[in-house]
């Protein structure tokens, strides 16, 4: 029986474009933190496997859900999470919402539009700001900043990443719709440097990034938690520079990531701000409601 230890590409927290449980986060949660992600980041090996047919991934993402809920015990990888959620008390929701997005990767290459791009981020990232936010014991009227936050996350790797996708899966998360209006074929992803259409296009999804990015700012402040304040603080800054970045760069010729010296001084001046902001305007009730359309 395949696993998906068999499957695991090796990648882990370091390289992610973001914190992931830093330091910044209470040491009493890191490890529920850490168990959320290691099970998630088994999952995203699967589906992102070069080799794998789309049943075999879904027969692996169903064991681990089944491992997850305890009805089997064939992957190790759900045990620190399942005794995580018991603990806590927590729901398996959110992990459940994540292997959702998986299967969707296994099965539906294209996307049609924004709003069925933003549907695939309500499935692969926002559950894991909710899930964060939760282990915290943060109120769910977060949630709105915090999914604005988490969906422009995961179009921000979505658009580095467009022609690594498109070439090494056949999978394309730029919209059907904003290629067909901007007359560029979906084989321009494959191109060793963007076309002028293209780099357009892609300009336009981080301008539409950075207003998911405005919703969110409020983050923050709404979140009670000093540490995980400072941490969201420092994603949202880090988020703001890749995708000003991205309007700029083509990511199909050029790198498109922080140096270690510009993470750790948007890093800094990002933690400051919140830090120095909540000294005059303490943490408060949301009340702000997020463009997702």
């Amino acid at each position: 029986m395949t696993t998906s230890a068999d499957v695991a590409s090796g990648k882990g927290a370091t390289d992610e474009n973001f914190p992931v449980a830093s330091h910044l986060i209470a040491a009493r949660h890191r490890p529920a933190v850490m168990a959320f992600y290691d099970f998630v980041r088994a999952a995203d090996d699967v589906a992102d496997h070069a080799t794998l047919t789309p049943d075999a991934k879904l027969a692996i993402l169903d064991q681990m859900e089944a491992s997850l809920l305890g009805r089997t015990d064939t992957e190790p990888v759900a045990r620190p999470l399942r005794t995580v959620l018991a603990e806590r008390k927590l729901s398996p929701r959110h992990a459940l919402d994540l292997l959702a997005a998986f299967r969707l990767d296994c099965t539906k290459p294209r996307t049609a539009d924004w709003a069925d791009l933003l549907h695939y981020c309500s499935l692969s990232a926002m559950p894991v700001g909710r899930y964060v936010l939760d282990v915290h014991g943060e109120s769910e009227a977060t949630w709105p900043a915090s999914d604005a936050v988490c969906a422009a996350l995961q179009i921000i790797n979505h658009i580095q990443d467009c022609g690594k996708d498109f070439r090494d899966l056949d999978r394309v998360y730029i919209p059907d719709d904003a290629l067909a209006k901007a007359g560029v074929p979906v084989e321009a992803l494959g191109a060793p440097e963007a076309s002028p259409a293209l780099r357009g296009l892609l300009r336009d999804l981080a301008q539409r990034t950075m207003l998911l990015l405005d919703d969110g700012a409020v983050l923050p402040s709404q979140v009670r938690d000093f540490r995980l304040s400072l941490e969201t603080a420092i994603i949202i800054g880090l988020a703001r520079r890749l995708t000003t970045t991205l309007e700029t760069h083509d990511p199909l010729s050029q790198k498109v990531h922080h140096s270690k010296a510009a993470f750790a001084g948007i890093a800094v001046i990002s933690a400051l701000g919140a830090a120095a902001g909540r000294l005059v305007r303490p943490a408060h009730r949301p009340t702000t409601a997020t463009r997702h359309s």
